[in-house]
Formats: structure tokens, C-alpha cells, sequence
């Protein structure tokens, strides 16, 4: 019977030949979910035997990520602040910067617990409403999706997370899925798609190859939906409110043209913790 030590050396070394990047981590992170332990306690159980079952599950795997199938989508959860949530194709994987956003929103907001009411438009796997729900305990949200896939993987999330009755998911094409009327918003949240076509042709093949183009795309110039929010936020939001986005890192001054021709009273660009401008801000 071969020990996790052996295992995970040949993990490694199959993923090196195949040109997989950070292939250590890689086969670090498929060994851990598979046997459902944190990375750390790999190095402990060096000379744990693994049996049959879990090294079939393994070999599977370590094709599937060799294929460049986002380890995300092998395992079927990812990460994201202080949750765990489950991640499949329905869904555009949650990247750290959207964690940074939820953070940047929840400094922006009234502290905790006063009661607010916020939307998350494109909610994807449910990652930054569910976060939001989780980190302010006033939240009131709305979450939408225009495919019905994402929201179905979005409310799996919210149960498992235990957050169900604190977001209501509605399909629908951005806030046009709100039935009107409805009660103003102080924030409304998103993380549209925004890549060019020519930059989701130069990204990584676990992007182009597996994750949903609907929750990358976004015209000719990557500005389509964020334009778009901009615009329909306005009638939404209660006085003082805000719109925050993730955006593209060419998008501010175009963002920024915008939300003052619309009115916005003030606007500010963000950068994300690698010093690019990745986050857009807009009141009211």
C-alpha cells in the first residue's frame, strides 16, 4: 500500500511533466481534499497508507487537473473569506480580489448591526452575498442571476452555509430581476463580467476552457455591464447609498466619465492588493 509521502511525490512529479504551474501546491491541494484534511496535516502523515478508494479518487483527479481543469471545479469547493463554498460549472470560480471587494463594502457600510439592505448582481456561486450576510449581521439581501444554473448552485450555498433566510435569490437580468416597488438600496454590489475578448483569449486555459464565458465577457471594451449597473443603480439606491464594482484595471477613467454624468455626487477608483486600479466605488 503506497504512503501519502510516495503518493504525493508522484502527484508532483506527473504535474511538473505536464506543465501544470505550482504543481507541489497543486497535488497538495487534490491529496487534502481528498482525504479531507488541511495541507498542513500532510507533512504530519507522511507515512499514512492510503487505501484503493482514495488513491482511484486521486488518479482522477490528477488527470482532470493535468487537463487543466481548475482544481476548484475537481474538488468542488473553494474558499472564499471565512467560508467554504461548493464550486462547479454552473458558476465562475470566486477570485481573492472579489474577497477584497466584500471588505471594501463592508468598511463602506453602517458598522454592525444596524440594518441595511444590499444587492449582488451577477451573484455566480452566492460568494459575496453570502459573505456579506455572514460578516454584518444588519444585512438585508438581494441576490440576482440571470442564469438559473448559478442560483441554483447559490442557494445550495446558502443552506449548506446556513444563511438561507438571509438572502433572497431572484433570476433576472441584473436589477431588472427586482420586482418594483421595492425597498431602496444603501448598497448594490457586483462583480460583472468584464474581460475583452482579446483578454479572455491570452488567459489560462482552466479560464477559457472550463469557466462560464456569460461571467467573463463583456463586449468589445469589457465595460457593457458595469456601464449598465451604473445606470440602473441610480433609481435604486436610498440617498447616501453607494455602488461598488469589480472592474477591469483600463476601466476607471471611462467609470469615472460616466458616474458623473449621471449624477453620482462623488466616486473614488480602488486598487486590489497587487496595486491595480480593480475596484470602483460610486454614491449617491
Amino acid at each position: 500500500m503506497q504512503t501519502l509521502g510516495q503518493v504525493l511525490k508522484k502527484a508532483t512529479e506527473y504535474l511538473t511533466a505536464k506543465g501544470i504551474p505550482k504543481a507541489r501546491l497543486q497535488a497538495e491541494i487534490l491529496l487534502s481534499a481528498a482525504l479531507g484534511i488541511n495541507r498542513l496535516d500532510l507533512y504530519l502523515q507522511f507515512e499514512r497508507p492510503l487505501p484503493e478508494e482514495t488513491l482511484a479518487r486521486l488518479r482522477d483527479w490528477v488527470r482532470r487537473r493535468a487537463n487543466r481543469e481548475p482544481p476548484q471545479y475537481i474538488t468542488g469547493t473553494t474558499p472564499f473569506r471565512d467560508l467554504t463554498l461548493k464550486s462547479d460549472p454552473r458558476a465562475l470560480i470566486p477570485r481573492p480580489e472579489t474577497e477584497e471587494l466584500v471588505g471594501h463594502v463592508l468598511a463602506a457600510l453602517p458598522p454592525s448591526p444596524t440594518p441595511v439592505r444590499i444587492a449582488d448582481l451577477g451573484t455566480g456561486t452566492g460568494a459575496i452575498a453570502l459573505a456579506l450576510a455572514q460578516e454584518h449581521a444588519g444585512a438585508i439581501l438581494t441576490a440576482t442571476d440571470a442564469s438559473a444554473p448559478a442560483l441554483d448552485l447559490a442557494r445550495e450555498n446558502a443552506r449548506a452555509t446556513g444563511l438561507a433566510a438571509r438572502v433572497e435569490f431572484l433570476q433576472g437580468d441584473w436589477l431588472h430581476a427586482i420586482p418594483r416597488p421595492h425597498p431602496l438600496f444603501h448598497a448594490i454590489v457586483s462583480n460583472p463580467p468584464y474581460l475583452t475578448q482579446a483578454e479572455l483569449s491570452t488567459a489560462a486555459p482552466e479560464v477559457v476552457d472550463h469557466e462560464p464565458r456569460a461571467a467573463l465577457l463583456a463586449g468589445d471594451d469589457g465595460l457593457e455591464a458595469l456601464l449598465r449597473i451604473l445606470g440602473e443603480a441610480l433609481p435604486c439606491l436610498q440617498p447616501d447609498g453607494f455602488v461598488a464594482l469589480e472592474t477591469g484595471i483600463a476601466h476607471a477613467t471611462a467609470l469615472a466619465a460616466r458616474a458623473t454624468a449621471l449624477g453620482y455626487v462623488r466616486h473614488e477608483s480602488r486598487e486590489d492588493l497587487s496595486g491595480r486600479p480593480r475596484f470602483f466605488f460610486a454614491w449617491l
